[in-house]
């Protein structure tokens, strides 16, 4: 699997000859806007861990460029659904076979709603395996002990963690969910791209560092393999 990163939550991840596009937020990131076109990336399924506009703000037209299927939860689903558009439903809990691999909808501590306040279901996280490889996209979340069943039932060879702090958890925090997902490698997300969730990269390094673990805190359009 190669995941690479498009600002905030944005995530591209290529299983084979399969691409995947998680949470769409790149036409109105700063960090990001000049150096991707959404018109230009490829996807076979979106996958969405929540409603909030930082996470979906491209979605629908991805999926209209691409004739990409959107995944998420059911009141999110049915939201692109009713446009037309397509789609499949997963809930807390679940596991979906795809031609890729298959996926576990996992729980996220957030809130869930779209940009003109209607119900969004509950926020989530997705466990994505292919082969003997699993990476965890935890999406926005708070550090909840439900995170320490992952790795009852899976490897994780990549964790996807928000560390930006004041609207999910930060770097503190992140440490100790790794500790919970049996994970020390951590590729960070959601930081930089408001003001209120700018991060010291050096410091956050460190951190992770000296509790025996890395965190990678990719540029906008760079990669790593799992």
């Amino acid at each position: 699997m190669k995941i690479t990163h498009y600002g905030h939550n944005c995530l591209a991840i290529e299983i084979g000859n399969k691409n995947i596009i998680v949470d769409p937020f790149v036409t109105d990131n700063d960090l990001a806007k000049d150096k991707v076109d959404i018109m230009k990336l490829k996807a076979d399924y979106i996958f969405l861990t929540h409603a909030h506009y930082d996470h979906t703000l491209d979605a629908e037209a991805i999926a209209k460029n691409t004739g990409a299927t959107i995944v998420s939860n059911f009141e999110v689903y049915s939201h692109y659904a009713e446009k037309g558009l397509n789609a499949m439903p997963m809930n807390l809990g679940g596991v979906r076979e795809f031609d890729f691999g298959k996926v576990k909808y996992v729980t996220a501590l957030h809130s869930s709603s779209f940009a003109d306040g209607s119900y969004g279901g509950n926020p989530g996280g997705f466990v994505f395996t292919c082969g003997e490889k699993s990476i965890y996209v935890a999406g926005d979340t708070a550090l909840t002990m439900d995170m320490k069943l992952i790795p009852m039932q899976t490897k994780i060879d990549l964790a996807v963690l928000p560390v930006g702090d004041v609207v999910t958890m930060g770097v503190d925090d992140a440490i100790i969910a790794s500790d919970f997902v049996e994970c020390d490698r951590v590729m960070g997300v959601h930081y930089d791209s408001f003001p209120f969730i700018k991060i010291d990269h050096e410091a956050a390094k460190e951190k992770f560092k000296k509790a025996g673990k890395e965190l990678l805190l990719l540029e906008v359009g760079e990669s790593v393999s799992v």
